[in-house]
């Protein structure tokens, strides 16, 4: 390519490659084809279609989760209209995706023609002013400062952890510009040394002598701060929990897990130890409705040091600005220098089971989560979509190196089937296990032909509880509008061109285990295993949770 060839398309490439993409996710249309080739042509990046734009973004989202930087690229108006959903997902889970849409030529934008895919009315930033709403940065490029608005955008995309917007009209695109000559901007830090001294003062008097007990969430991962927690948890004995949003955050196999902590709906030997700790730290803790038992824990402020994104708290008193990456590394020096240190956590007590069903005892949910999670090996991805898929698998321990993936904030149902595609192109050499609803999968189970496409061979677990369980646990239990379409899952994946997919019926605890055993043996192909459930029969944790949810819904 020469200096002529080279485009504002090729310099936004270069820059999303620069960050770490491989892949683009989208669905062609003719204001983004002429960029599309530039795709195809990229040395580094490749061109992965979606069945639709939906499935794209919730592709592009568990991508992103693993990777930490995704592109998306649908075109103008009705593409990304149909993305927005994803994108919405992706700025309320903090997921950092850029929305790359094809617009009209400037020039038509310019005359105000009435162009397909617009409203009509010759306005051309309707659905940019909709993207300020669910992205944390957007620009409409022109070719005078293309290259520098995507510099702009893609490095706020990356501080903060959230989707970003662009606008790129066709002729924009094809305009020509120099290479990047330098690497993207890095943020250079924002704590304040005064403001860290005395917060490092004021935790170390609060911490004295007394044990410290940590309660994380998702937000230490998405700020990349995972090995500044673990250097604290290492610094002394230091019990551990977290929210639901970060399971599989931290090593679930250690003696010092606790488990999940869901305030009233904690189990009590999780919930006293996080509420009565001495000191509790929660480290990038954001506490939702579904993830807290809708707003029922007790943490007392006073025994508390809260670790932010950008500030820290200290029984109630706030010092900003701090990093979550400085605040954690003093509060490793404070217990490493300290001189006082406790004894190692007694193994935890393990979770009730049951004696071993006979073989042709008919599966419940507690059996099907209770062999699930056995059935797990280090290196799973495993997505496990909003409803008994995601309450099911939570009280239970991950093996560790096991990374859990769920949306309990967004929730859009079926999100998991096409972010377990992203996750897997993310990291090829891990194997998926998707866990998923009936209802949620006929939502989006056209990407199952784009995995095959691709040469993905995920195990995906399709719980036939006929119809939303999830629903009828919070109101409506036999309403008309709970109810599903009957599908024919073993013979969808030769329908949706995956002739080869293994594929399984398991009412029973017996051809559970044969259609789990037969999935790990085959590795290189898809497993469509449909579990078949009472559509009553619902899990203790999201049975609380439904309980909390009418009462809240009930409220006056």
């Amino acid at each position: 390519m020469t200096d002529t060839d080279y485009t504002v398309g090729d310099y936004l490439l270069d820059r999303l490659a620069e960050l770490g993409a491989t892949e683009v996710f989208g669905v062609p249309g003719d204001f983004n084809l002429e960029f599309l080739d530039h795709v195809l042509a990229h040395d580094t990046i490749r061109w992965v279609g979606g069945a639709n734009e939906l499935n794209a973004g919730y592709t592009a989202d568990g991508y992103g989760r693993l990777r930490g930087i995704a592109a998306l690229v649908t075109t103008f108006g009705v593409g990304e209209l149909s993305a927005a959903n994803a994108v919405a997902g992706s700025f309320a889970e903090h997921v950092p995706v850029v929305h790359i849409v094809g617009a009209p030529s400037k020039d038509a934008q310019a005359a105000r023609r009435v162009v397909h895919h617009s409203l009509g009315d010759g306005d051309f930033e309707h659905f940019f002013r909709m993207a300020r709403e669910i992205t944390c940065a957007q620009a409409s490029l022109i070719p005078a400062t293309a290259t520098r608005e995507i510099d702009r955008v893609l490095s706020e995309v990356r501080e903060q952890k959230r989707p970003g917007y662009l606008l790129l009209a066709t002729d924009v695109a094809r305009f020509p510009v120099d290479p990047p000559s330098a690497p993207l901007p890095t943020y250079g830090g924002g704590t304040s040394p005064r403001a860290l001294a005395l917060f490092t003062a004021a935790a170390r008097r609060l911490i004295g002598e007394h044990q410290v007990t940590v309660l994380a969430d998702l937000l230490v991962h998405r700020l990349g701060a995972v090995d500044k927690l673990a250097d604290l948890l290492a610094a002394d004995t230091v019990p551990y929990a977290t929210l639901m949003w970060g399971k599989s955050l931290l090593d679930e196999s250690s003696p010092n897990y606790l488990g999940i902590y869901a305030g009233a709906a904690s189990a009590e030997p999780v919930r006293r130890a996080v509420e009565e700790a001495p000191v509790l730290v929660t480290a990038g803790v954001q506490f939702t409705d579904m993830v807290s038992g809708f707003f029922s824990q007790q943490i007392d402020p006073a025994r508390t040091i809260d670790v932010g994104p950008v500030q820290a708290t200290v029984a109630g008193q706030v010092f900003a600005p701090i990093d979550i990456d400085a605040a954690l590394e003093a509060l490793t020096g404070i217990l490493t220098d300290r001189g006082v240190s406790f004894p190692a956590v007694a193994d935890p007590v393990a979770p009730a089971r049951d004696a071993a069903p006979a073989p042709d005892t008919a599966l419940t949910q507690k059996m099907l989560w209770d062999r699930v999670s056995d059935a797990l090996t280090p290196g799973n991805v495993v997505l496990a979509d909003q409803g008994t898929s995601f309450y099911g698998m939570a009280a239970h321990r991950l093996p560790a190196g096991v990374t859990f993936i769920g949306q309990p904030l967004w929730g859009s149902i079926g999100y998991t089937l096409p972010a377990a595609l992203g996750a897997a192109l993310a990291h090829r050499d891990r194997r998926i296990v998707l866990l998923i609803g009936d209802g949620a999968a006929q939502l989006t189970v056209q990407e199952i032909g784009v995995m095959a496409r691709e040469g993905i061979a995920p195990v995906i677990i399709v719980v036939n509880n006929d119809g939303y369980t999830v629903e009828r646990a919070i109101h409506g239990p036999a309403a008309y509008y709970n109810d599903i379409v009957t599908w024919r899952w073993q013979e969808l994946p030769a329908a949706l061109g995956v002739p080869d997919a293994l594929t399984a019926h398991a009412s029973t605890v017996g051809e559970l285990d044969a259609a789990l055993a037969a999935a790990a043996e085959n590795r290189d192909r898809m497993a469509v295993i449909e579990v078949v459930v009472d559509r009553a029969d619902v899990p203790p944790l999201l049975a609380e949770l439904a309980r909390a949810a009418a009462a809240a819904n009930a409220a006056g």
